[in-house]
């Protein structure tokens, strides 16, 4: 039976699907959700300044509404960036292929590598 909307722990699927999807099964959820929404945070936060550059110093749809939403997608900015630097501040990533697991096996042990030896031939 497929599900419209799967919500699982960092994954969200907004197709159609099922726990064996073939894409879930071949593309794992690797998802940056910490600094993903910091950039989209603050892209937003830049494209709300440009829209006020209008009314603010040109007068230029000087209209309540079009200030209003202006400042609601401030918002919607200020949002994303405190959620991303919080989500990063705070270690709520899941471990993946992003994270060095050999460094931090390393870490405890203070073993040398192991030499190179070229053979003649």
């Amino acid at each position: 039976l497929l599900e419209f909307c799967c919500l699982r722990p960092r994954t969200l699927c907004l197709l159609a699907c099922s726990p064996r999807h073939a894409f879930e099964a071949a593309m794992p959820c690797e998802c940056q959700t910490g600094l993903s929404s910091l950039f989209v945070g603050i892209v937003v936060i830049l494209a709300a300044g440009v829209f006020t550059f209008f009314p603010a110093f040109l007068g230029l749809f000087d209209y309540p509404w079009y200030i209003a939403l202006c400042w609601i997608w401030f918002g919607i900015g200020m949002f994303f960036t405190a959620f991303g630097l919080l989500w990063e501040c705070m270690g709520c990533q899941k471990e993946g292929r992003w994270h060095n697991k050999k460094a931090s096996a390393r870490e405890g042990e203070e073993a040398a590598p192991a030499p190179y030896v070229m053979i003649d031939a």
